[in-house]
C-alpha cells in the first residue's frame, strides 16, 4: 500500500491512474508527475519499489497543491466571493449556478428537487 500526500493510493492499480485518486491530480498532471519522476507509467502500484514511491512524492509535494491545502485555498476563494457580495458570490450563497448557466429548466444539481407550482393539480370533487 503506498502512501502519497496522506491518501493510500489502490495498489491493483497503474500508477498513472492511482494518482488521480489524489484531489487536485488528474490525468494531466498524473502523466507529468510520472514523467518528472522518471516511473513507468504502466506499472502497478504494489511493484513500486520504495525509491520510486520516495520520488513521486518529493515531486508531489515540491510542484503540486494538492488535498487539505487545495480545498482550503478553493473554500477561501468561495468565502471571499460572498463576503465581497461578488455576482458570483450572491450565487454560491443562494445556491444557484455560478457559471452563467440557464435555470429556467435544468439545474437541478444545485436548485434541488422541483416544487410543484400550485393549481395544477387537478382538484379532487367535493360532496355536497
Amino acid at each position: 500500500m503506498a502512501r502519497i500526500a496522506g491518501i493510500t493510493i489502490p495498489s491493483e492499480k497503474q500508477v498513472e491512474t492511482a494518482l488521480t485518486y489524489i484531489y487536485g491530480i488528474g490525468p494531466k498532471f498524473a502523466k507529468s508527475i510520472l514523467v518528472a519522476a522518471k516511473v513507468e507509467p504502466t506499472t502497478r502500484v504494489k511493484d513500486l519499489t520504495e525509491a520510486e514511491q520516495q520520488r513521486l512524492r518529493e515531486v508531489i509535494d515540491t510542484n503540486y497543491t494538492v488535498e487539505g491545502d487545495l480545498q482550503r485555498m478553493v473554500t477561501n476563494n468561495i468565502k471571499r466571493l460572498k463576503d465581497i457580495n461578488s455576482y458570483r458570490g450572491l450565487r454560491h450563497k443562494s445556491g444557484l449556478p455560478v457559471h452563467g448557466q440557464r435555470t429556467r429548466t435544468n439545474a437541478r444539481t444545485r436548485k434541488g428537487k422541483g416544487i410543484a407550482v400550485g393549481g395544477t393539480q387537478k382538484k379532487a370533487a367535493s360532496k355536497t
